[in-house]
This record gives C-alpha cells, sequence and structure tokens, in this order.
C-alpha cells in the first residue's frame, strides 16, 4: 500500500516511521511545502553554535519523543535539562516561582509565601479556599482563568496562572479550555469541590515530576535534528518543495493535487495522513471531510517569534529562564536562559531566547528584525539588567504556529475525529489535537498510523 503524509514536520514524519513501523510492506511519502522538513523543530546558527529556534525541550513523562530519538539513533546524543528552576517578573521584580502549583494554579500556600510573588489577600484566598463552599460538579467546560479568578482572585491569574498558559500556548488564561490545557484538573472536579484540593491531587498530592529526573530532555546539538534523522533514515521518502492543494477521494483511494496549476501533478495513494496546521488542514479536507474541515478552521491560532541573543562577558540570574507577568505590560512574554538550561555551550558564551507575541496581539511582530531586536534588549535590560550589546542576533517568526485549545476544544477534536474516520483510510495528527508537545504530536502521529493502516488490515492487503 502508498501512504501519503502530507507534512513534514514532527507529527507527519514521525506517522510515516510508525506507518513503517506497522507495515515492513508500505510504501510512505511525505509531502511537504517548505525547503525542509522540520516544522517548529528548527536548528540554526547562533554566535557559530546550533541553537533550537523552535521547540527546544522533549517531556520526559511521556516516552513518544525519547522512544523515537532512540529509534533513529539519537539515544546516546539525549541529554537533562541542567536545572529547571524559574523565574517569574511582577510587579517590577523577579521572584521565584513557587513550588507547589499546577499549571500555575498554587496548592502549596507556604511555597507561594515563600516566592513573595504574591499579596497577603490572594495568600489568605488561597489558604481558606478549601474551606469555602465546594464549587459545583463540572457539567461542561470552562476557562482556567475564569476558574481561578472566581476561588483565588485576579492577581493568582495575572502573576501565576497567565504567565505559566501564556508560556505554553501564546495564549489567554481566560479563554484556554479546563478539559484540552489541565485534564488532570478537570478530572478531579468532575463531581465538584475545592480547587486547591484538586489541583494537589491532580499532581499526586504535590509530588514533584523531577522526583524521578529530569523533567525535560534534549538533543545535543538541538531538538530539531530529531525530524532531520527520520527524514535521513531512507525508510520512507521525503519530497520538499511540494505543495498540496486538494485531496480527493477516487475508486483507489486518494488523489493529491500538487504543484502551481500549470505545472501541477496528481500523487495517488491509498491512504492519507494530514499533519498540518489547522487552516492549511480545512482547506484540505474541504472535499471529503467537509464536517472536519468546519471544525479545524474555528481553532484560532497564534503567531510568535523568537530572539535568540548571544553574549560574552555577561552574567545572569540562576535557573532555565523566567515568564513574565500579564499587568507588566512588556512584549516579551518569556525567557529561555539556554546556555544555563542545558549543558554543552563553550565557556563563556550566554545564549537566550527571548518569545515575542500572543494570541491576538501582533503589533511588535509587524516589526523589522532590527525594531525587533532593540525592542527585546530593551526589556531585558529591565527584566534581567543586561545593558551589553549581544555578538550576534537572529530574530526567527512562527506565523501561526500554536493552535489554541479553547473553551469546548475536546469536544471539536472529538467531532474532527468522527468526521475523519468516516472516510476510510483517512487520518489527522499534529499539534492542533492532543497536546502541543513533542511527545504529544508523535502520540497523535501514531494513532494517526494506525487509523491509516486499519482499512488494509480489515482488507488484508
Amino acid at each position: 500500500m502508498h501512504v501519503v503524509v502530507v507534512g513534514g514536520g514532527i507529527a507527519g514524519l514521525a506517522a510515516a516511521w510508525a506507518v513503517c513501523d506497522r507495515s515492513s510492506a508500505a510504501a510512505v511519502t511525505v509531502l511537504e511545502a517548505t525547503p525542509q522538513v522540520g516544522g517548529k523543530l528548527r536548528v540554526a546558527s547562533v554566535a557559530g553554535q546550533p541553537v533550537d529556534v523552535g521547540a527546544e525541550a522533549m517531556l520526559t513523562r511521556r516516552p513518544e519523543a525519547l522512544d523515537l530519538a532512540r529509534a533513529a539513533g539519537l539515544g546516546d546524543e539525549l541529554v537533562d535539562a541542567v536545572t529547571t528552576s524559574a523565574s517569574i517578573f511582577a510587579a517590577g521584580r523577579l521572584h521565584p516561582l513557587p513550588a507547589g502549583t499546577l499549571m500555575g494554579v498554587p496548592f502549596d500556600v507556604a511555597a507561594a509565601r515563600a516566592s513573595g510573588l504574591l499579596s497577603a489577600a490572594s495568600l489568605s484566598a488561597i489558604d481558606v479556599e478549601p474551606t469555602r463552599p465546594g464549587l459545583p460538579p463540572l457539567a461542561g467546560d470552562i476557562g482556567v482563568g475564569e476558574l481561578v479568578r472566581d476561588r483565588l482572585g485576579d492577581e493568582v491569574v495575572d502573576r501565576l496562572v497567565e504567565p505559566l498558559l501564556a508560556g505554553v500556548y501564546a495564549g489567554r488564561a481566560d479563554r484556554i479550555s479546563l478539559r484540552a490545557a489541565l485534564p488532570a484538573l478537570a478530572a478531579q472536579l468532575r463531581d465538584g469541590g475545592s480547587l486547591v484540593a484538586a489541583a494537589r491531587a491532580a499532581t499526586g498530592d504535590g509530588a514533584r515530576d523531577s522526583a524521578a529526573g529530569s523533567t525535560f530532555a534534549a538533543i545535543t546539538g538541538g531538538v530539531g535534528r530529531l525530524p532531520m534523522a527520520l527524514a535521513a533514515s531512507g525508510r520512507f521518502t521525503v519530497r520538499t518543495g511540494v505543495t498540496v492543494r486538494s485531496i480527493r477521494r477516487t475508486p483507489e483511494g486518494f488523489a493529491f493535487d500538487c504543484g502551481p496549476v500549470p505545472r501541477s501533478e496528481s500523487v495517488a495513494a491509498d491512504a492519507a495522513i494530514v499533519a498540518v496546521p489547522p487552516p492549511k488542514a480545512a482547506g484540505l479536507l474541504r472535499g471529503i471531510a467537509p464536517g472536519a474541515a468546519r471544525e479545524l478552521a474555528a481553532i484560532e491560532t497564534a503567531s510568535v517569534a523568537v530572539v535568540t541573543l548571544a553574549y560574552t562577558g555577561i552574567r545572569l540570574l540562576p535557573g532555565s529562564g523566567l515568564l513574565v507577568g500579564a499587568q507588566e505590560g512588556l512584549a516579551v512574554k518569556g525567557v529561555t536562559l539556554t546556555s544555563q538550561k542545558w549543558p554543552g555551550w563553550p565557556p563563556g558564551l550566554v545564549l537566550l531566547r527571548a518569545s515575542v507575541g500572543r494570541v491576538g496581539e501582533t503589533r511588535d511582530l509587524q516589526r523589522s528584525d532590527d525594531e525587533l531586536v532593540a525592542l527585546v534588549r530593551s526589556e531585558l535590560r529591565t527584566l534581567l539588567g543586561i545593558a551589553s550589546a549581544p555578538i550576534d542576533a537572529l530574530v526567527t517568526r512562527w506565523g501561526g504556529g500554536l493552535p489554541q485549545y479553547g473553551i469546548g476544544h475536546v469536544d471539536r477534536v472529538a467531532r474532527i475525529r468522527r468526521a475523519v474516520a468516516a472516510v476510510p483510510g483517512l487520518a489527522v495528527c499534529g499539534a492542533a489535537y492532543d497536546g502541543l508537545g513533542i511527545p504529544a504530536c508523535i502520540g497523535s502521529a501514531r494513532a494517526a498510523a494506525a487509523q491509516a493502516c486499519a482499512t488494509f488490515a480489515q482488507t488484508g492487503q
């Protein structure tokens, strides 16, 4: 059988790999519109060093990314984060990110007090929340920010929940789905009760994820090497610079209309896996799964820019980075201290990455690269006291790069999958469905491979 995967990001490449794992007889072709594979995993050179300018960490609690890296021959080059301690910039200064939170939802009032991040009124609200009348049973979905504001107040959202969710989704806490972003907390609240108690229970009574080792891992030379290794494996065919304009059903399976109209080509396949962002996926599925296309078109996306800077002769605060409170009025939403978070950098070289932009905020992203670097440098003086000029700088723009998990997202994904499943041999995967992280994307890719191959298992091909 011939399987065509549309999209050469980590999800598409992982799907191709998974199809090959399932059937040694399968021929798999990946069609990628851009000149190189990788999607949001990309390595660039900054100050002569390979640096991730997209996703830069793999969550170790889930095995998919580490397993795939090992299978691709990169197992010996996996490295753990040196530190994951972080800070939050709020009320004009830096505070340690308090322990005892679930994506910013606090359950340890002593840890919150020790950080100095919250006022006495907010600490009191956390302390007494378990004694208040409990929340009603969670009948549907709700925004994370709305829920936390109701129980703990605006300050907890603005200084804790919003920065953490903005760091992951480039979104707004009030519009991010509790069921999609914090499913363990939503499960604890299914029957109602205390938010603080539910957050504690959802983390195993506050047990730290890092108790059994580092929470995050990377690859020497950048996690952007993973898609390159998959594409270079020879297990499947990769064609770059090929734009798929539409997908049609045929008696034999699917036809992919590719390239410019005057010189278009048609690629035939028995099964199709669509692994591109929601707007593009909606366009491709409009003719074969219109219900899925409508739902995908309704998924909002956020654009961000990553400004990577290299310095010599400066010192940074300890830790892996910082997040910025929602009320600080800064363009920078977070800073990763790359050369402190990961091992192996040349002595004296300091590398950091600043993220700019989130959903609904595009004004700063209209600046030129030079203007964006100047803006980030100005704000780094406020955030970290860095007045020195960098020895190198690079701006990487991710237009529409982060799908938003809005209220009702879980139900929307279920409707997409039902509509897709009604078309034998068709599957979808990527960051829009089950999580933005690399392991989640790989997990969705494996599920898509199983669905695409199921048709042939049933027919005995």
